[in-house]
Parts: C-alpha cells; sequence; structure tokens
C-alpha cells in the first residue's frame, strides 16, 4: 500500500487518514492475504507527519482531542491486523508518519531514512498516551525523551542499531524490494503460527500474561499441523491454507 502524496512528502489529511482505516478493514477480510508492505510515493519521505493544513479550523481541547482518537483508531486498526506488516522507510519518516510506521511489524529503512517526532520545534503539540506507549516499547524511554526533547532526527544507522529497523539497506532504491523479499518470506510461512505469535504479543504488551489456551489450541489442531507433519516425514515442502 502506498501514502502517494509525493509533492507533500505523503504528508496526510484526513480524508487519507480515513481511508487507511477502511482499507485495513479491507486487508482484514481478506482471507488469502498474508502479508501487507507499507511504503510512501517517491524517494522523500514514507510520511512526513499530518498535513499542517488540517488544523487550522482546531478551536479548542474538543478539537485536539477528536484528531488524536482518531489517530488511534487509524494506528490501532494497522495495528491489530492479523497478518503481519513491514513499513519501507526511505526518507522522512515524521509525526504521523512515525506512528504508522512504529505500528507496523517489521521496518527496512535506508541511508537516507529519517525518523522521529520534531514537535518540540514545529507545531508546540503532542502524541497520545498510546502513541507514546508504542515509542517506549520500540526504541526505549530514554530514546523517546531525546528524540521529542531535542526535536532531533534520528537516522537509518541508529535505528537499526537500536533494533527499530529490521533491515538496512546500502541505498534508498533497495528498501522496498527488500521489504517485498521479506513479505514473501513472511507469506510462505505457517499463517497460523504467525498470527498467534502477533497476538500473543498483542496480549502481552497489554499485561496478559496467563492467556493464551486458545492460541495453542488454534495450532495443534489445525489443518495446517496435521499438513506440517505429513510433508515432514514425506520429505516435501509444506502447503500451508491458513487452516
Amino acid at each position: 500500500m502506498t501514502f502517494n502524496r509525493p509533492e507533500a512528502r505523503n504528508a496526510m489529511t484526513l480524508e487519507m487518514y480515513e481511508r487507511l482505516r477502511s482499507l485495513c478493514e479491507e486487508f482484514a477480510a481478506d482471507e488469502n492475504l498474508r502479508c501487507v508492505v507499507f511504503t510512501g510515493a517517491g524517494d522523500r519521505a514514507f510520511v512526513a507527519g499530518t498535513d499542517i493544513a488540517e488544523f487550522h479550523a482546531f478551536r479548542d481541547g474538543d478539537d485536539a482531542l477528536r484528531y488524536e482518537r482518531l489517530m488511534d483508531a487509524v494506528f490501532g486498526a494497522v495495528e491489530n491486523l492479523r497478518m503481519p506488516t513491514i513499513a519501507a522507510v526511505r526518507g522522512f519518516c515524521t509525526g504521523g508518519g512515525a506512528a504508522l510506521a512504529t505500528v507496523c511489524d517489521l521496518r527496512v529503512g535506508g541511508p537516507n531514512t529519517r525518523f522521529g517526532y520534531p514537535v518540540a520545534r514545529t507545531l508546540g503539540n503532542c502524541l497520545s498516551i498510546a502513541n507514546y506507549a508504542r515509542l517506549e516499547r520500540a526504541i526505549g524511554a530514554a530514546i523517546v525523551k531525546q528524540a521529542v526533547f531535542t526535536a532531533e532526527l534520528l537516522d537509518g544507522a541508529r535505528l537499526y542499531e537500536l533494533g527499530y529497523l529490521t533491515a538496512l539497506t546500502g541505498n534508498d532504491d533497495e528498501v522496498l524490494p527488500r521489504a517485498l523479499s521479506i513479505a514473501e518470506t513472511i507469506a510462505g510461512n505457517a499463517p497460523l503460527t504467525i498470527e498467534a505469535t502477533k497476538e500473543a504479543l498483542r496480549r502481552v504488551a497489554r499485561g496478559d500474561r496467563e492467556g493464551g489456551d486458545d492460541l495453542i489450541v488454534r495450532c495443534y489442531t489445525s489443518e495446517d499441523f496435521r499438513e506440517g507433519m505429513r510433508a515432514f516425514f514425506e520429505k516435501r515442502p509444506v502447503e500451508w491454507t491458513g487452516r
């Protein structure tokens, strides 16, 4: 899926956010979909935040809360997709773009990747608690403070060092092909195992470390589990169906 507004560094309008949420509903309904790759059009940005023009009509706290609740709903829709998601990040990945990349499961970047929340230098707004929590889990509280307090952007090498990027390519032209290659690998593996892992980690992030019997039963009683055993003994590739 491409954020396609390169003339504005793919800055998101409210209409684009709503479209992203509706696309996530379509993705969730597609039983054959195994992985989603998000990228930005052009080579200047993944997404350079929300279009500042969207804030002109803000008058009071209710406007701010409605906006952040929309953001939480959109980012939650991406985060809660059952299939893995990958952000192919070229150029600027800031503000709402940084939030979008962070709710993806994996991220691939290049030498010109620039990530952060420069709001202390630009608009003087802040993140929702949910987005602070996601960012803290991804890069740690100390780095979040550094990035937000100084408004300085982290480059691809630093993000890879922090473990935020799954892969760091030698040039930006390799970012999307690398992300698609990872997606193809994921799509060839057992979908129920991947879904169970994603759901288990989502529950752990919510503080639930006791449940999970449903995930175990679903995997071990699936057609895929039996197919995996047959393929092992027959010495052939497994034909996963997700059932």
